[in-house]
């Protein structure tokens, strides 16, 4: 296990021959997610941090996430980015009924002019013009999962886990308007 950008991530899943005996580390993987998709399948960072180190929470702070222009998460299926109640582990109800952004929901996002993409990570409406990048935030603590399927295995790449030259950007603290 390992962070990056305060995203943790590890690899707690495989087969047989990744377990090795190991019952500990198996025991540690069926906790975490039982039958959870081994790395090459699936990875899944996770923070409760911004980039600072700081706890995520929506009741005092306004964040972002800014992927560079062509530099989404390299999947060969897709991505997502999803929040949870830091408290409860579920879903936030809001306004939209949007409980995570996604690879599949980019035509309908805006981009800077840039070409990068900015999530914004709020309780309120970052505004008419960026609510389509925006995921509703609890008011408390935020814990956030990024899902990505199918890694690819050439560069950029994640893999092998925290060892590949693809990061997932930092959550930033922003000021509120």
């Amino acid at each position: 296990m390992m962070t990056i950008n305060s995203w943790v991530l590890s690899d707690p899943f495989g087969n047989r021959e990744f377990f090795n005996g190991d019952w500990l580390k198996r025991a540690a993987g069926a906790k975490a997610g039982i039958f959870g998709n081994d790395a090459v399948e699936a990875t899944y960072p996770m923070t409760r941090k911004d980039i600072a180190g700081d706890a995520l929470d929506g009741s005092k702070h306004n964040y972002t996430i800014t992927f560079p222009a062509g530099d989404l998460p390299p999947v060969n299926a897709f991505w997502s980015v999803t929040m949870y109640d830091g408290k409860t582990q579920l879903l936030i109800q809001n306004p939209l009924n949007r409980y995570l952004i996604n690879a599949p929901m980019l035509p309908q996002m805006k981009k800077g002019e840039d070409g990068s993409l900015t999530l914004y990570l709020q309780k309120d409406s970052p505004g008419a013009d960026k609510e389509s990048n925006w995921l509703p935030a609890p008011d408390g603590p935020i814990y956030l999962v990024m899902r990505l399927y199918w890694p690819k295995t050439e560069a950029p790449s994640i893999l092998p886990i925290g060892k590949g030259d693809w990061k997932p950007p930092g959550v930033v603290k922003v000021q509120r308007q």
